[in-house]
């Protein structure tokens, strides 16, 4: 029995949990809560807690008793914590529908707590354990030496004579890569495939006589190894003669972006730069955006549209670094027809090299391996992915400088992940739910997780390392197929007989990295010091890192 409103007598008031709702339909105005219990039926509503504050019997305007709706005018009560106390009946099952904001925590203990987060889709789930993904800048621009084209090439300066996707597959395969994102048309408007909808393209370059098409060398290569395959498609088109009159150049990229989506297979993610400037033409162009969503969502239905996009946003700078503090639920921005927030996970996109294209005076301006790591600790140890740009050459293939710094990135991550100091230790916690113990935090698996008992939000985590340990980063990691909840925590080490504190922070999300001077100790602590919802920890580890 949970905690009862102010000024009532407990012996009164007996709990009906959100799950007993069929459905919680929400609206800006207000939001319906469908119930099916058909006992609910005329019976008086006392009380309705929401995230601490309660509301009473007057905040309902309409109960309609034949369908058992309740419509609430407190736009408050949508996607929040709430518990329905009812007049003298008893404790409910849960039976969530879809088509719904779904109730994802199952009240623990007979609490009657259900919380209604955020969840990522089975597609961006897959995309944030993906954690890597490789950024191909390759075009017209890689034989001009230039970084943004002006429309204005040839198409016979394109002439890759070794070009091997095979070979860029690989080097992101051995380096760790899962996905492959591919400038298949830059805003100089050159196309890496040969469509219909354009003659500034392969089909007029010297390469394999005007028969070649990079996107379908990539996309071939990419179903081999089993990488995913992404296509970045550059809205601002400085050759194209419609652009800047915004109906006929937006029919235009949706043909050339339908090309796209429907000869290569399976596509991924959508990348859609924000660019906008002038076209051939001297005008600016409106971006039909949600029509081009339409294109993408009927075409490719798992596909994410990244960036300018609803999926996934950009993190905000070109650096490969996340905040501190980076949330996988915001705001709504490109959703029109999101009511609350909106499950919108961050990319870190950054260039191994100096520039985005490849230039020959950069292969010895390559970025260091200590920097490479930080920006790996700095984008998915803090809930993002990392997008890392690493552009083809003249000759068609990944510079050897690049591959050779990939191997080392690589070798470090492997060297410093390959041991959890943590995984399969004892532990205990100060509470936990009876089917989600101490012990699934170092458990080694995905598909578990440490719960601390009933509604409760905060909680303590101690494995025994059983002997003294030297390690200098940890590894945490939440449940998100279930929603982002944690937002301070911190770690104590326990040196001798005294406690240590040796990191803190906020958010965690998919992956939170720390990193901290060589610390030797034999038993480890992770408090969650505050979360929105009960904390779902799926991974607590501990490492020794070579460098970092």
């Amino acid at each position: 029995m949970g905690k009862h409103p102010p000024g009532t007598a407990t012996t009164q008031y007996i709990e009906y949990g959100v799950e007993n709702f069929t459905h919680i339909r929400c609206a800006r105005s207000a939001t319906w809560f469908g119930f099916r219990d058909q006992r609910l039926k005329r019976l008086p509503f006392s009380i309705i807690q929401v995230t601490g504050i309660w509301f009473s019997v007057h905040n309902p305007v309409r109960i309609d008793y034949e369908t058992c709706f309740v419509n609430f005018s407190d736009t408050l009560l949508v996607a929040s914590c709430l518990c329905v106390w009812v007049t003298n009946h008893s404790f409910a099952s849960l039976e969530d529908r879809p088509g719904s904001s779904e109730a994802l925590l199952k009240a623990a203990y007979g609490l009657g707590e259900e919380i209604m987060l955020v969840k990522p889709t089975p597609q961006q789930l897959a995309w944030q354990e993906a954690e890597l993904t490789m950024f191909l800048h390759f075009g017209v621009n890689t034989f001009t030496d230039r970084e943004w084209g002006d429309g204005t090439e040839n198409p016979s300066v394109f002439n890759p004579a070794d070009l091997d996707t095979r070979q860029w597959v690989q080097v992101a395969k051995d380096a760790g890569f899962k996905y492959m994102i591919l400038t298949a048309k830059h805003h100089d408007g050159f196309c890496l495939w040969p469509g219909k909808y354009t003659e500034h393209s392969v089909k007029n370059s010297p390469w394999k006589g005007g028969k070649g098409d990079v996107v379908r060398e990539l996309a071939d290569a990419c179903r081999e190894s089993g990488l995913k395959l992404g296509i970045y498609l550059s809205p601002w088109d400085r050759h194209e003669p419609t652009y800047g009159n915004s109906p006929a150049y937006n029919r235009h990229f949706k043909n050339q972006l339908a090309e796209l989506l429907t000869n290569y297979g399976q596509v991924a993610e959508v990348w859609f730069d924000g660019a906008c400037g002038e076209g051939p033409n001297g005008k600016r162009q409106e971006y039909d955006w949600q029509g081009y969503y339409e294109v993408v969502r009927r075409l490719q239905p798992d596909a994410l549209i990244a960036i300018c996009g609803p999926d996934i946003r950009w993190v905000g700078n070109e650096d490969g670094i996340a905040r501190e503090t980076e949330w996988s639920v915001q705001d709504p921005v490109r959703h029109p027809d999101a009511r609350g927030k909106v499950w919108y996970p961050a990319e870190c996109d950054v260039s191994i090299r100096p520039g985005w294209f490849w230039h020959a005076v950069q292969d010895a301006q390559v970025k260091s391996l200590e920097h490479l790591l930080d920006i790996y600790y700095k984008s998915v140890g803090r809930n993002s992915v990392l997008l890392l740009n690493v552009p083809p050459n003249n000759r068609g293939l990944i510079a050897e400088p690049d591959v050779q710094r990939l191997r080392e990135f690589r070798a470090v991550l492997d060297q410093t992940f390959d041991t959890n100091f943590a995984e399969g230790k004892p532990a205990i916690a100060d509470s936990a739910r009876v089917d989600c113990p101490a012990l699934n935090a170092v458990d080694g698996r995905g598909d578990s997780y440490w719960a601390p008992a009933g509604n409760t939000t905060t909680g303590v985590l101690e494995v025994d390392l059983g002997e003294p340990v030297t390690f200098n980063v940890s590894m945490i990691q939440e449940y998100i197929a279930l929603g982002q909840r944690v937002e301070a925590y911190s770690i104590q080490a326990l040196n001798g007989q005294e406690w240590k504190p040796i990191a803190e922070g906020t958010t965690i999300g998919h992956k939170k990295l720390d990193r901290f001077p060589d610390i030797t100790a034999s038993k480890v602590r992770l408090a969650i010091r505050q979360s929105q919802a009960s904390p779902l920890i799926r991974t607590f580890g501990l490492y020794r890192a070579p460098i970092w």
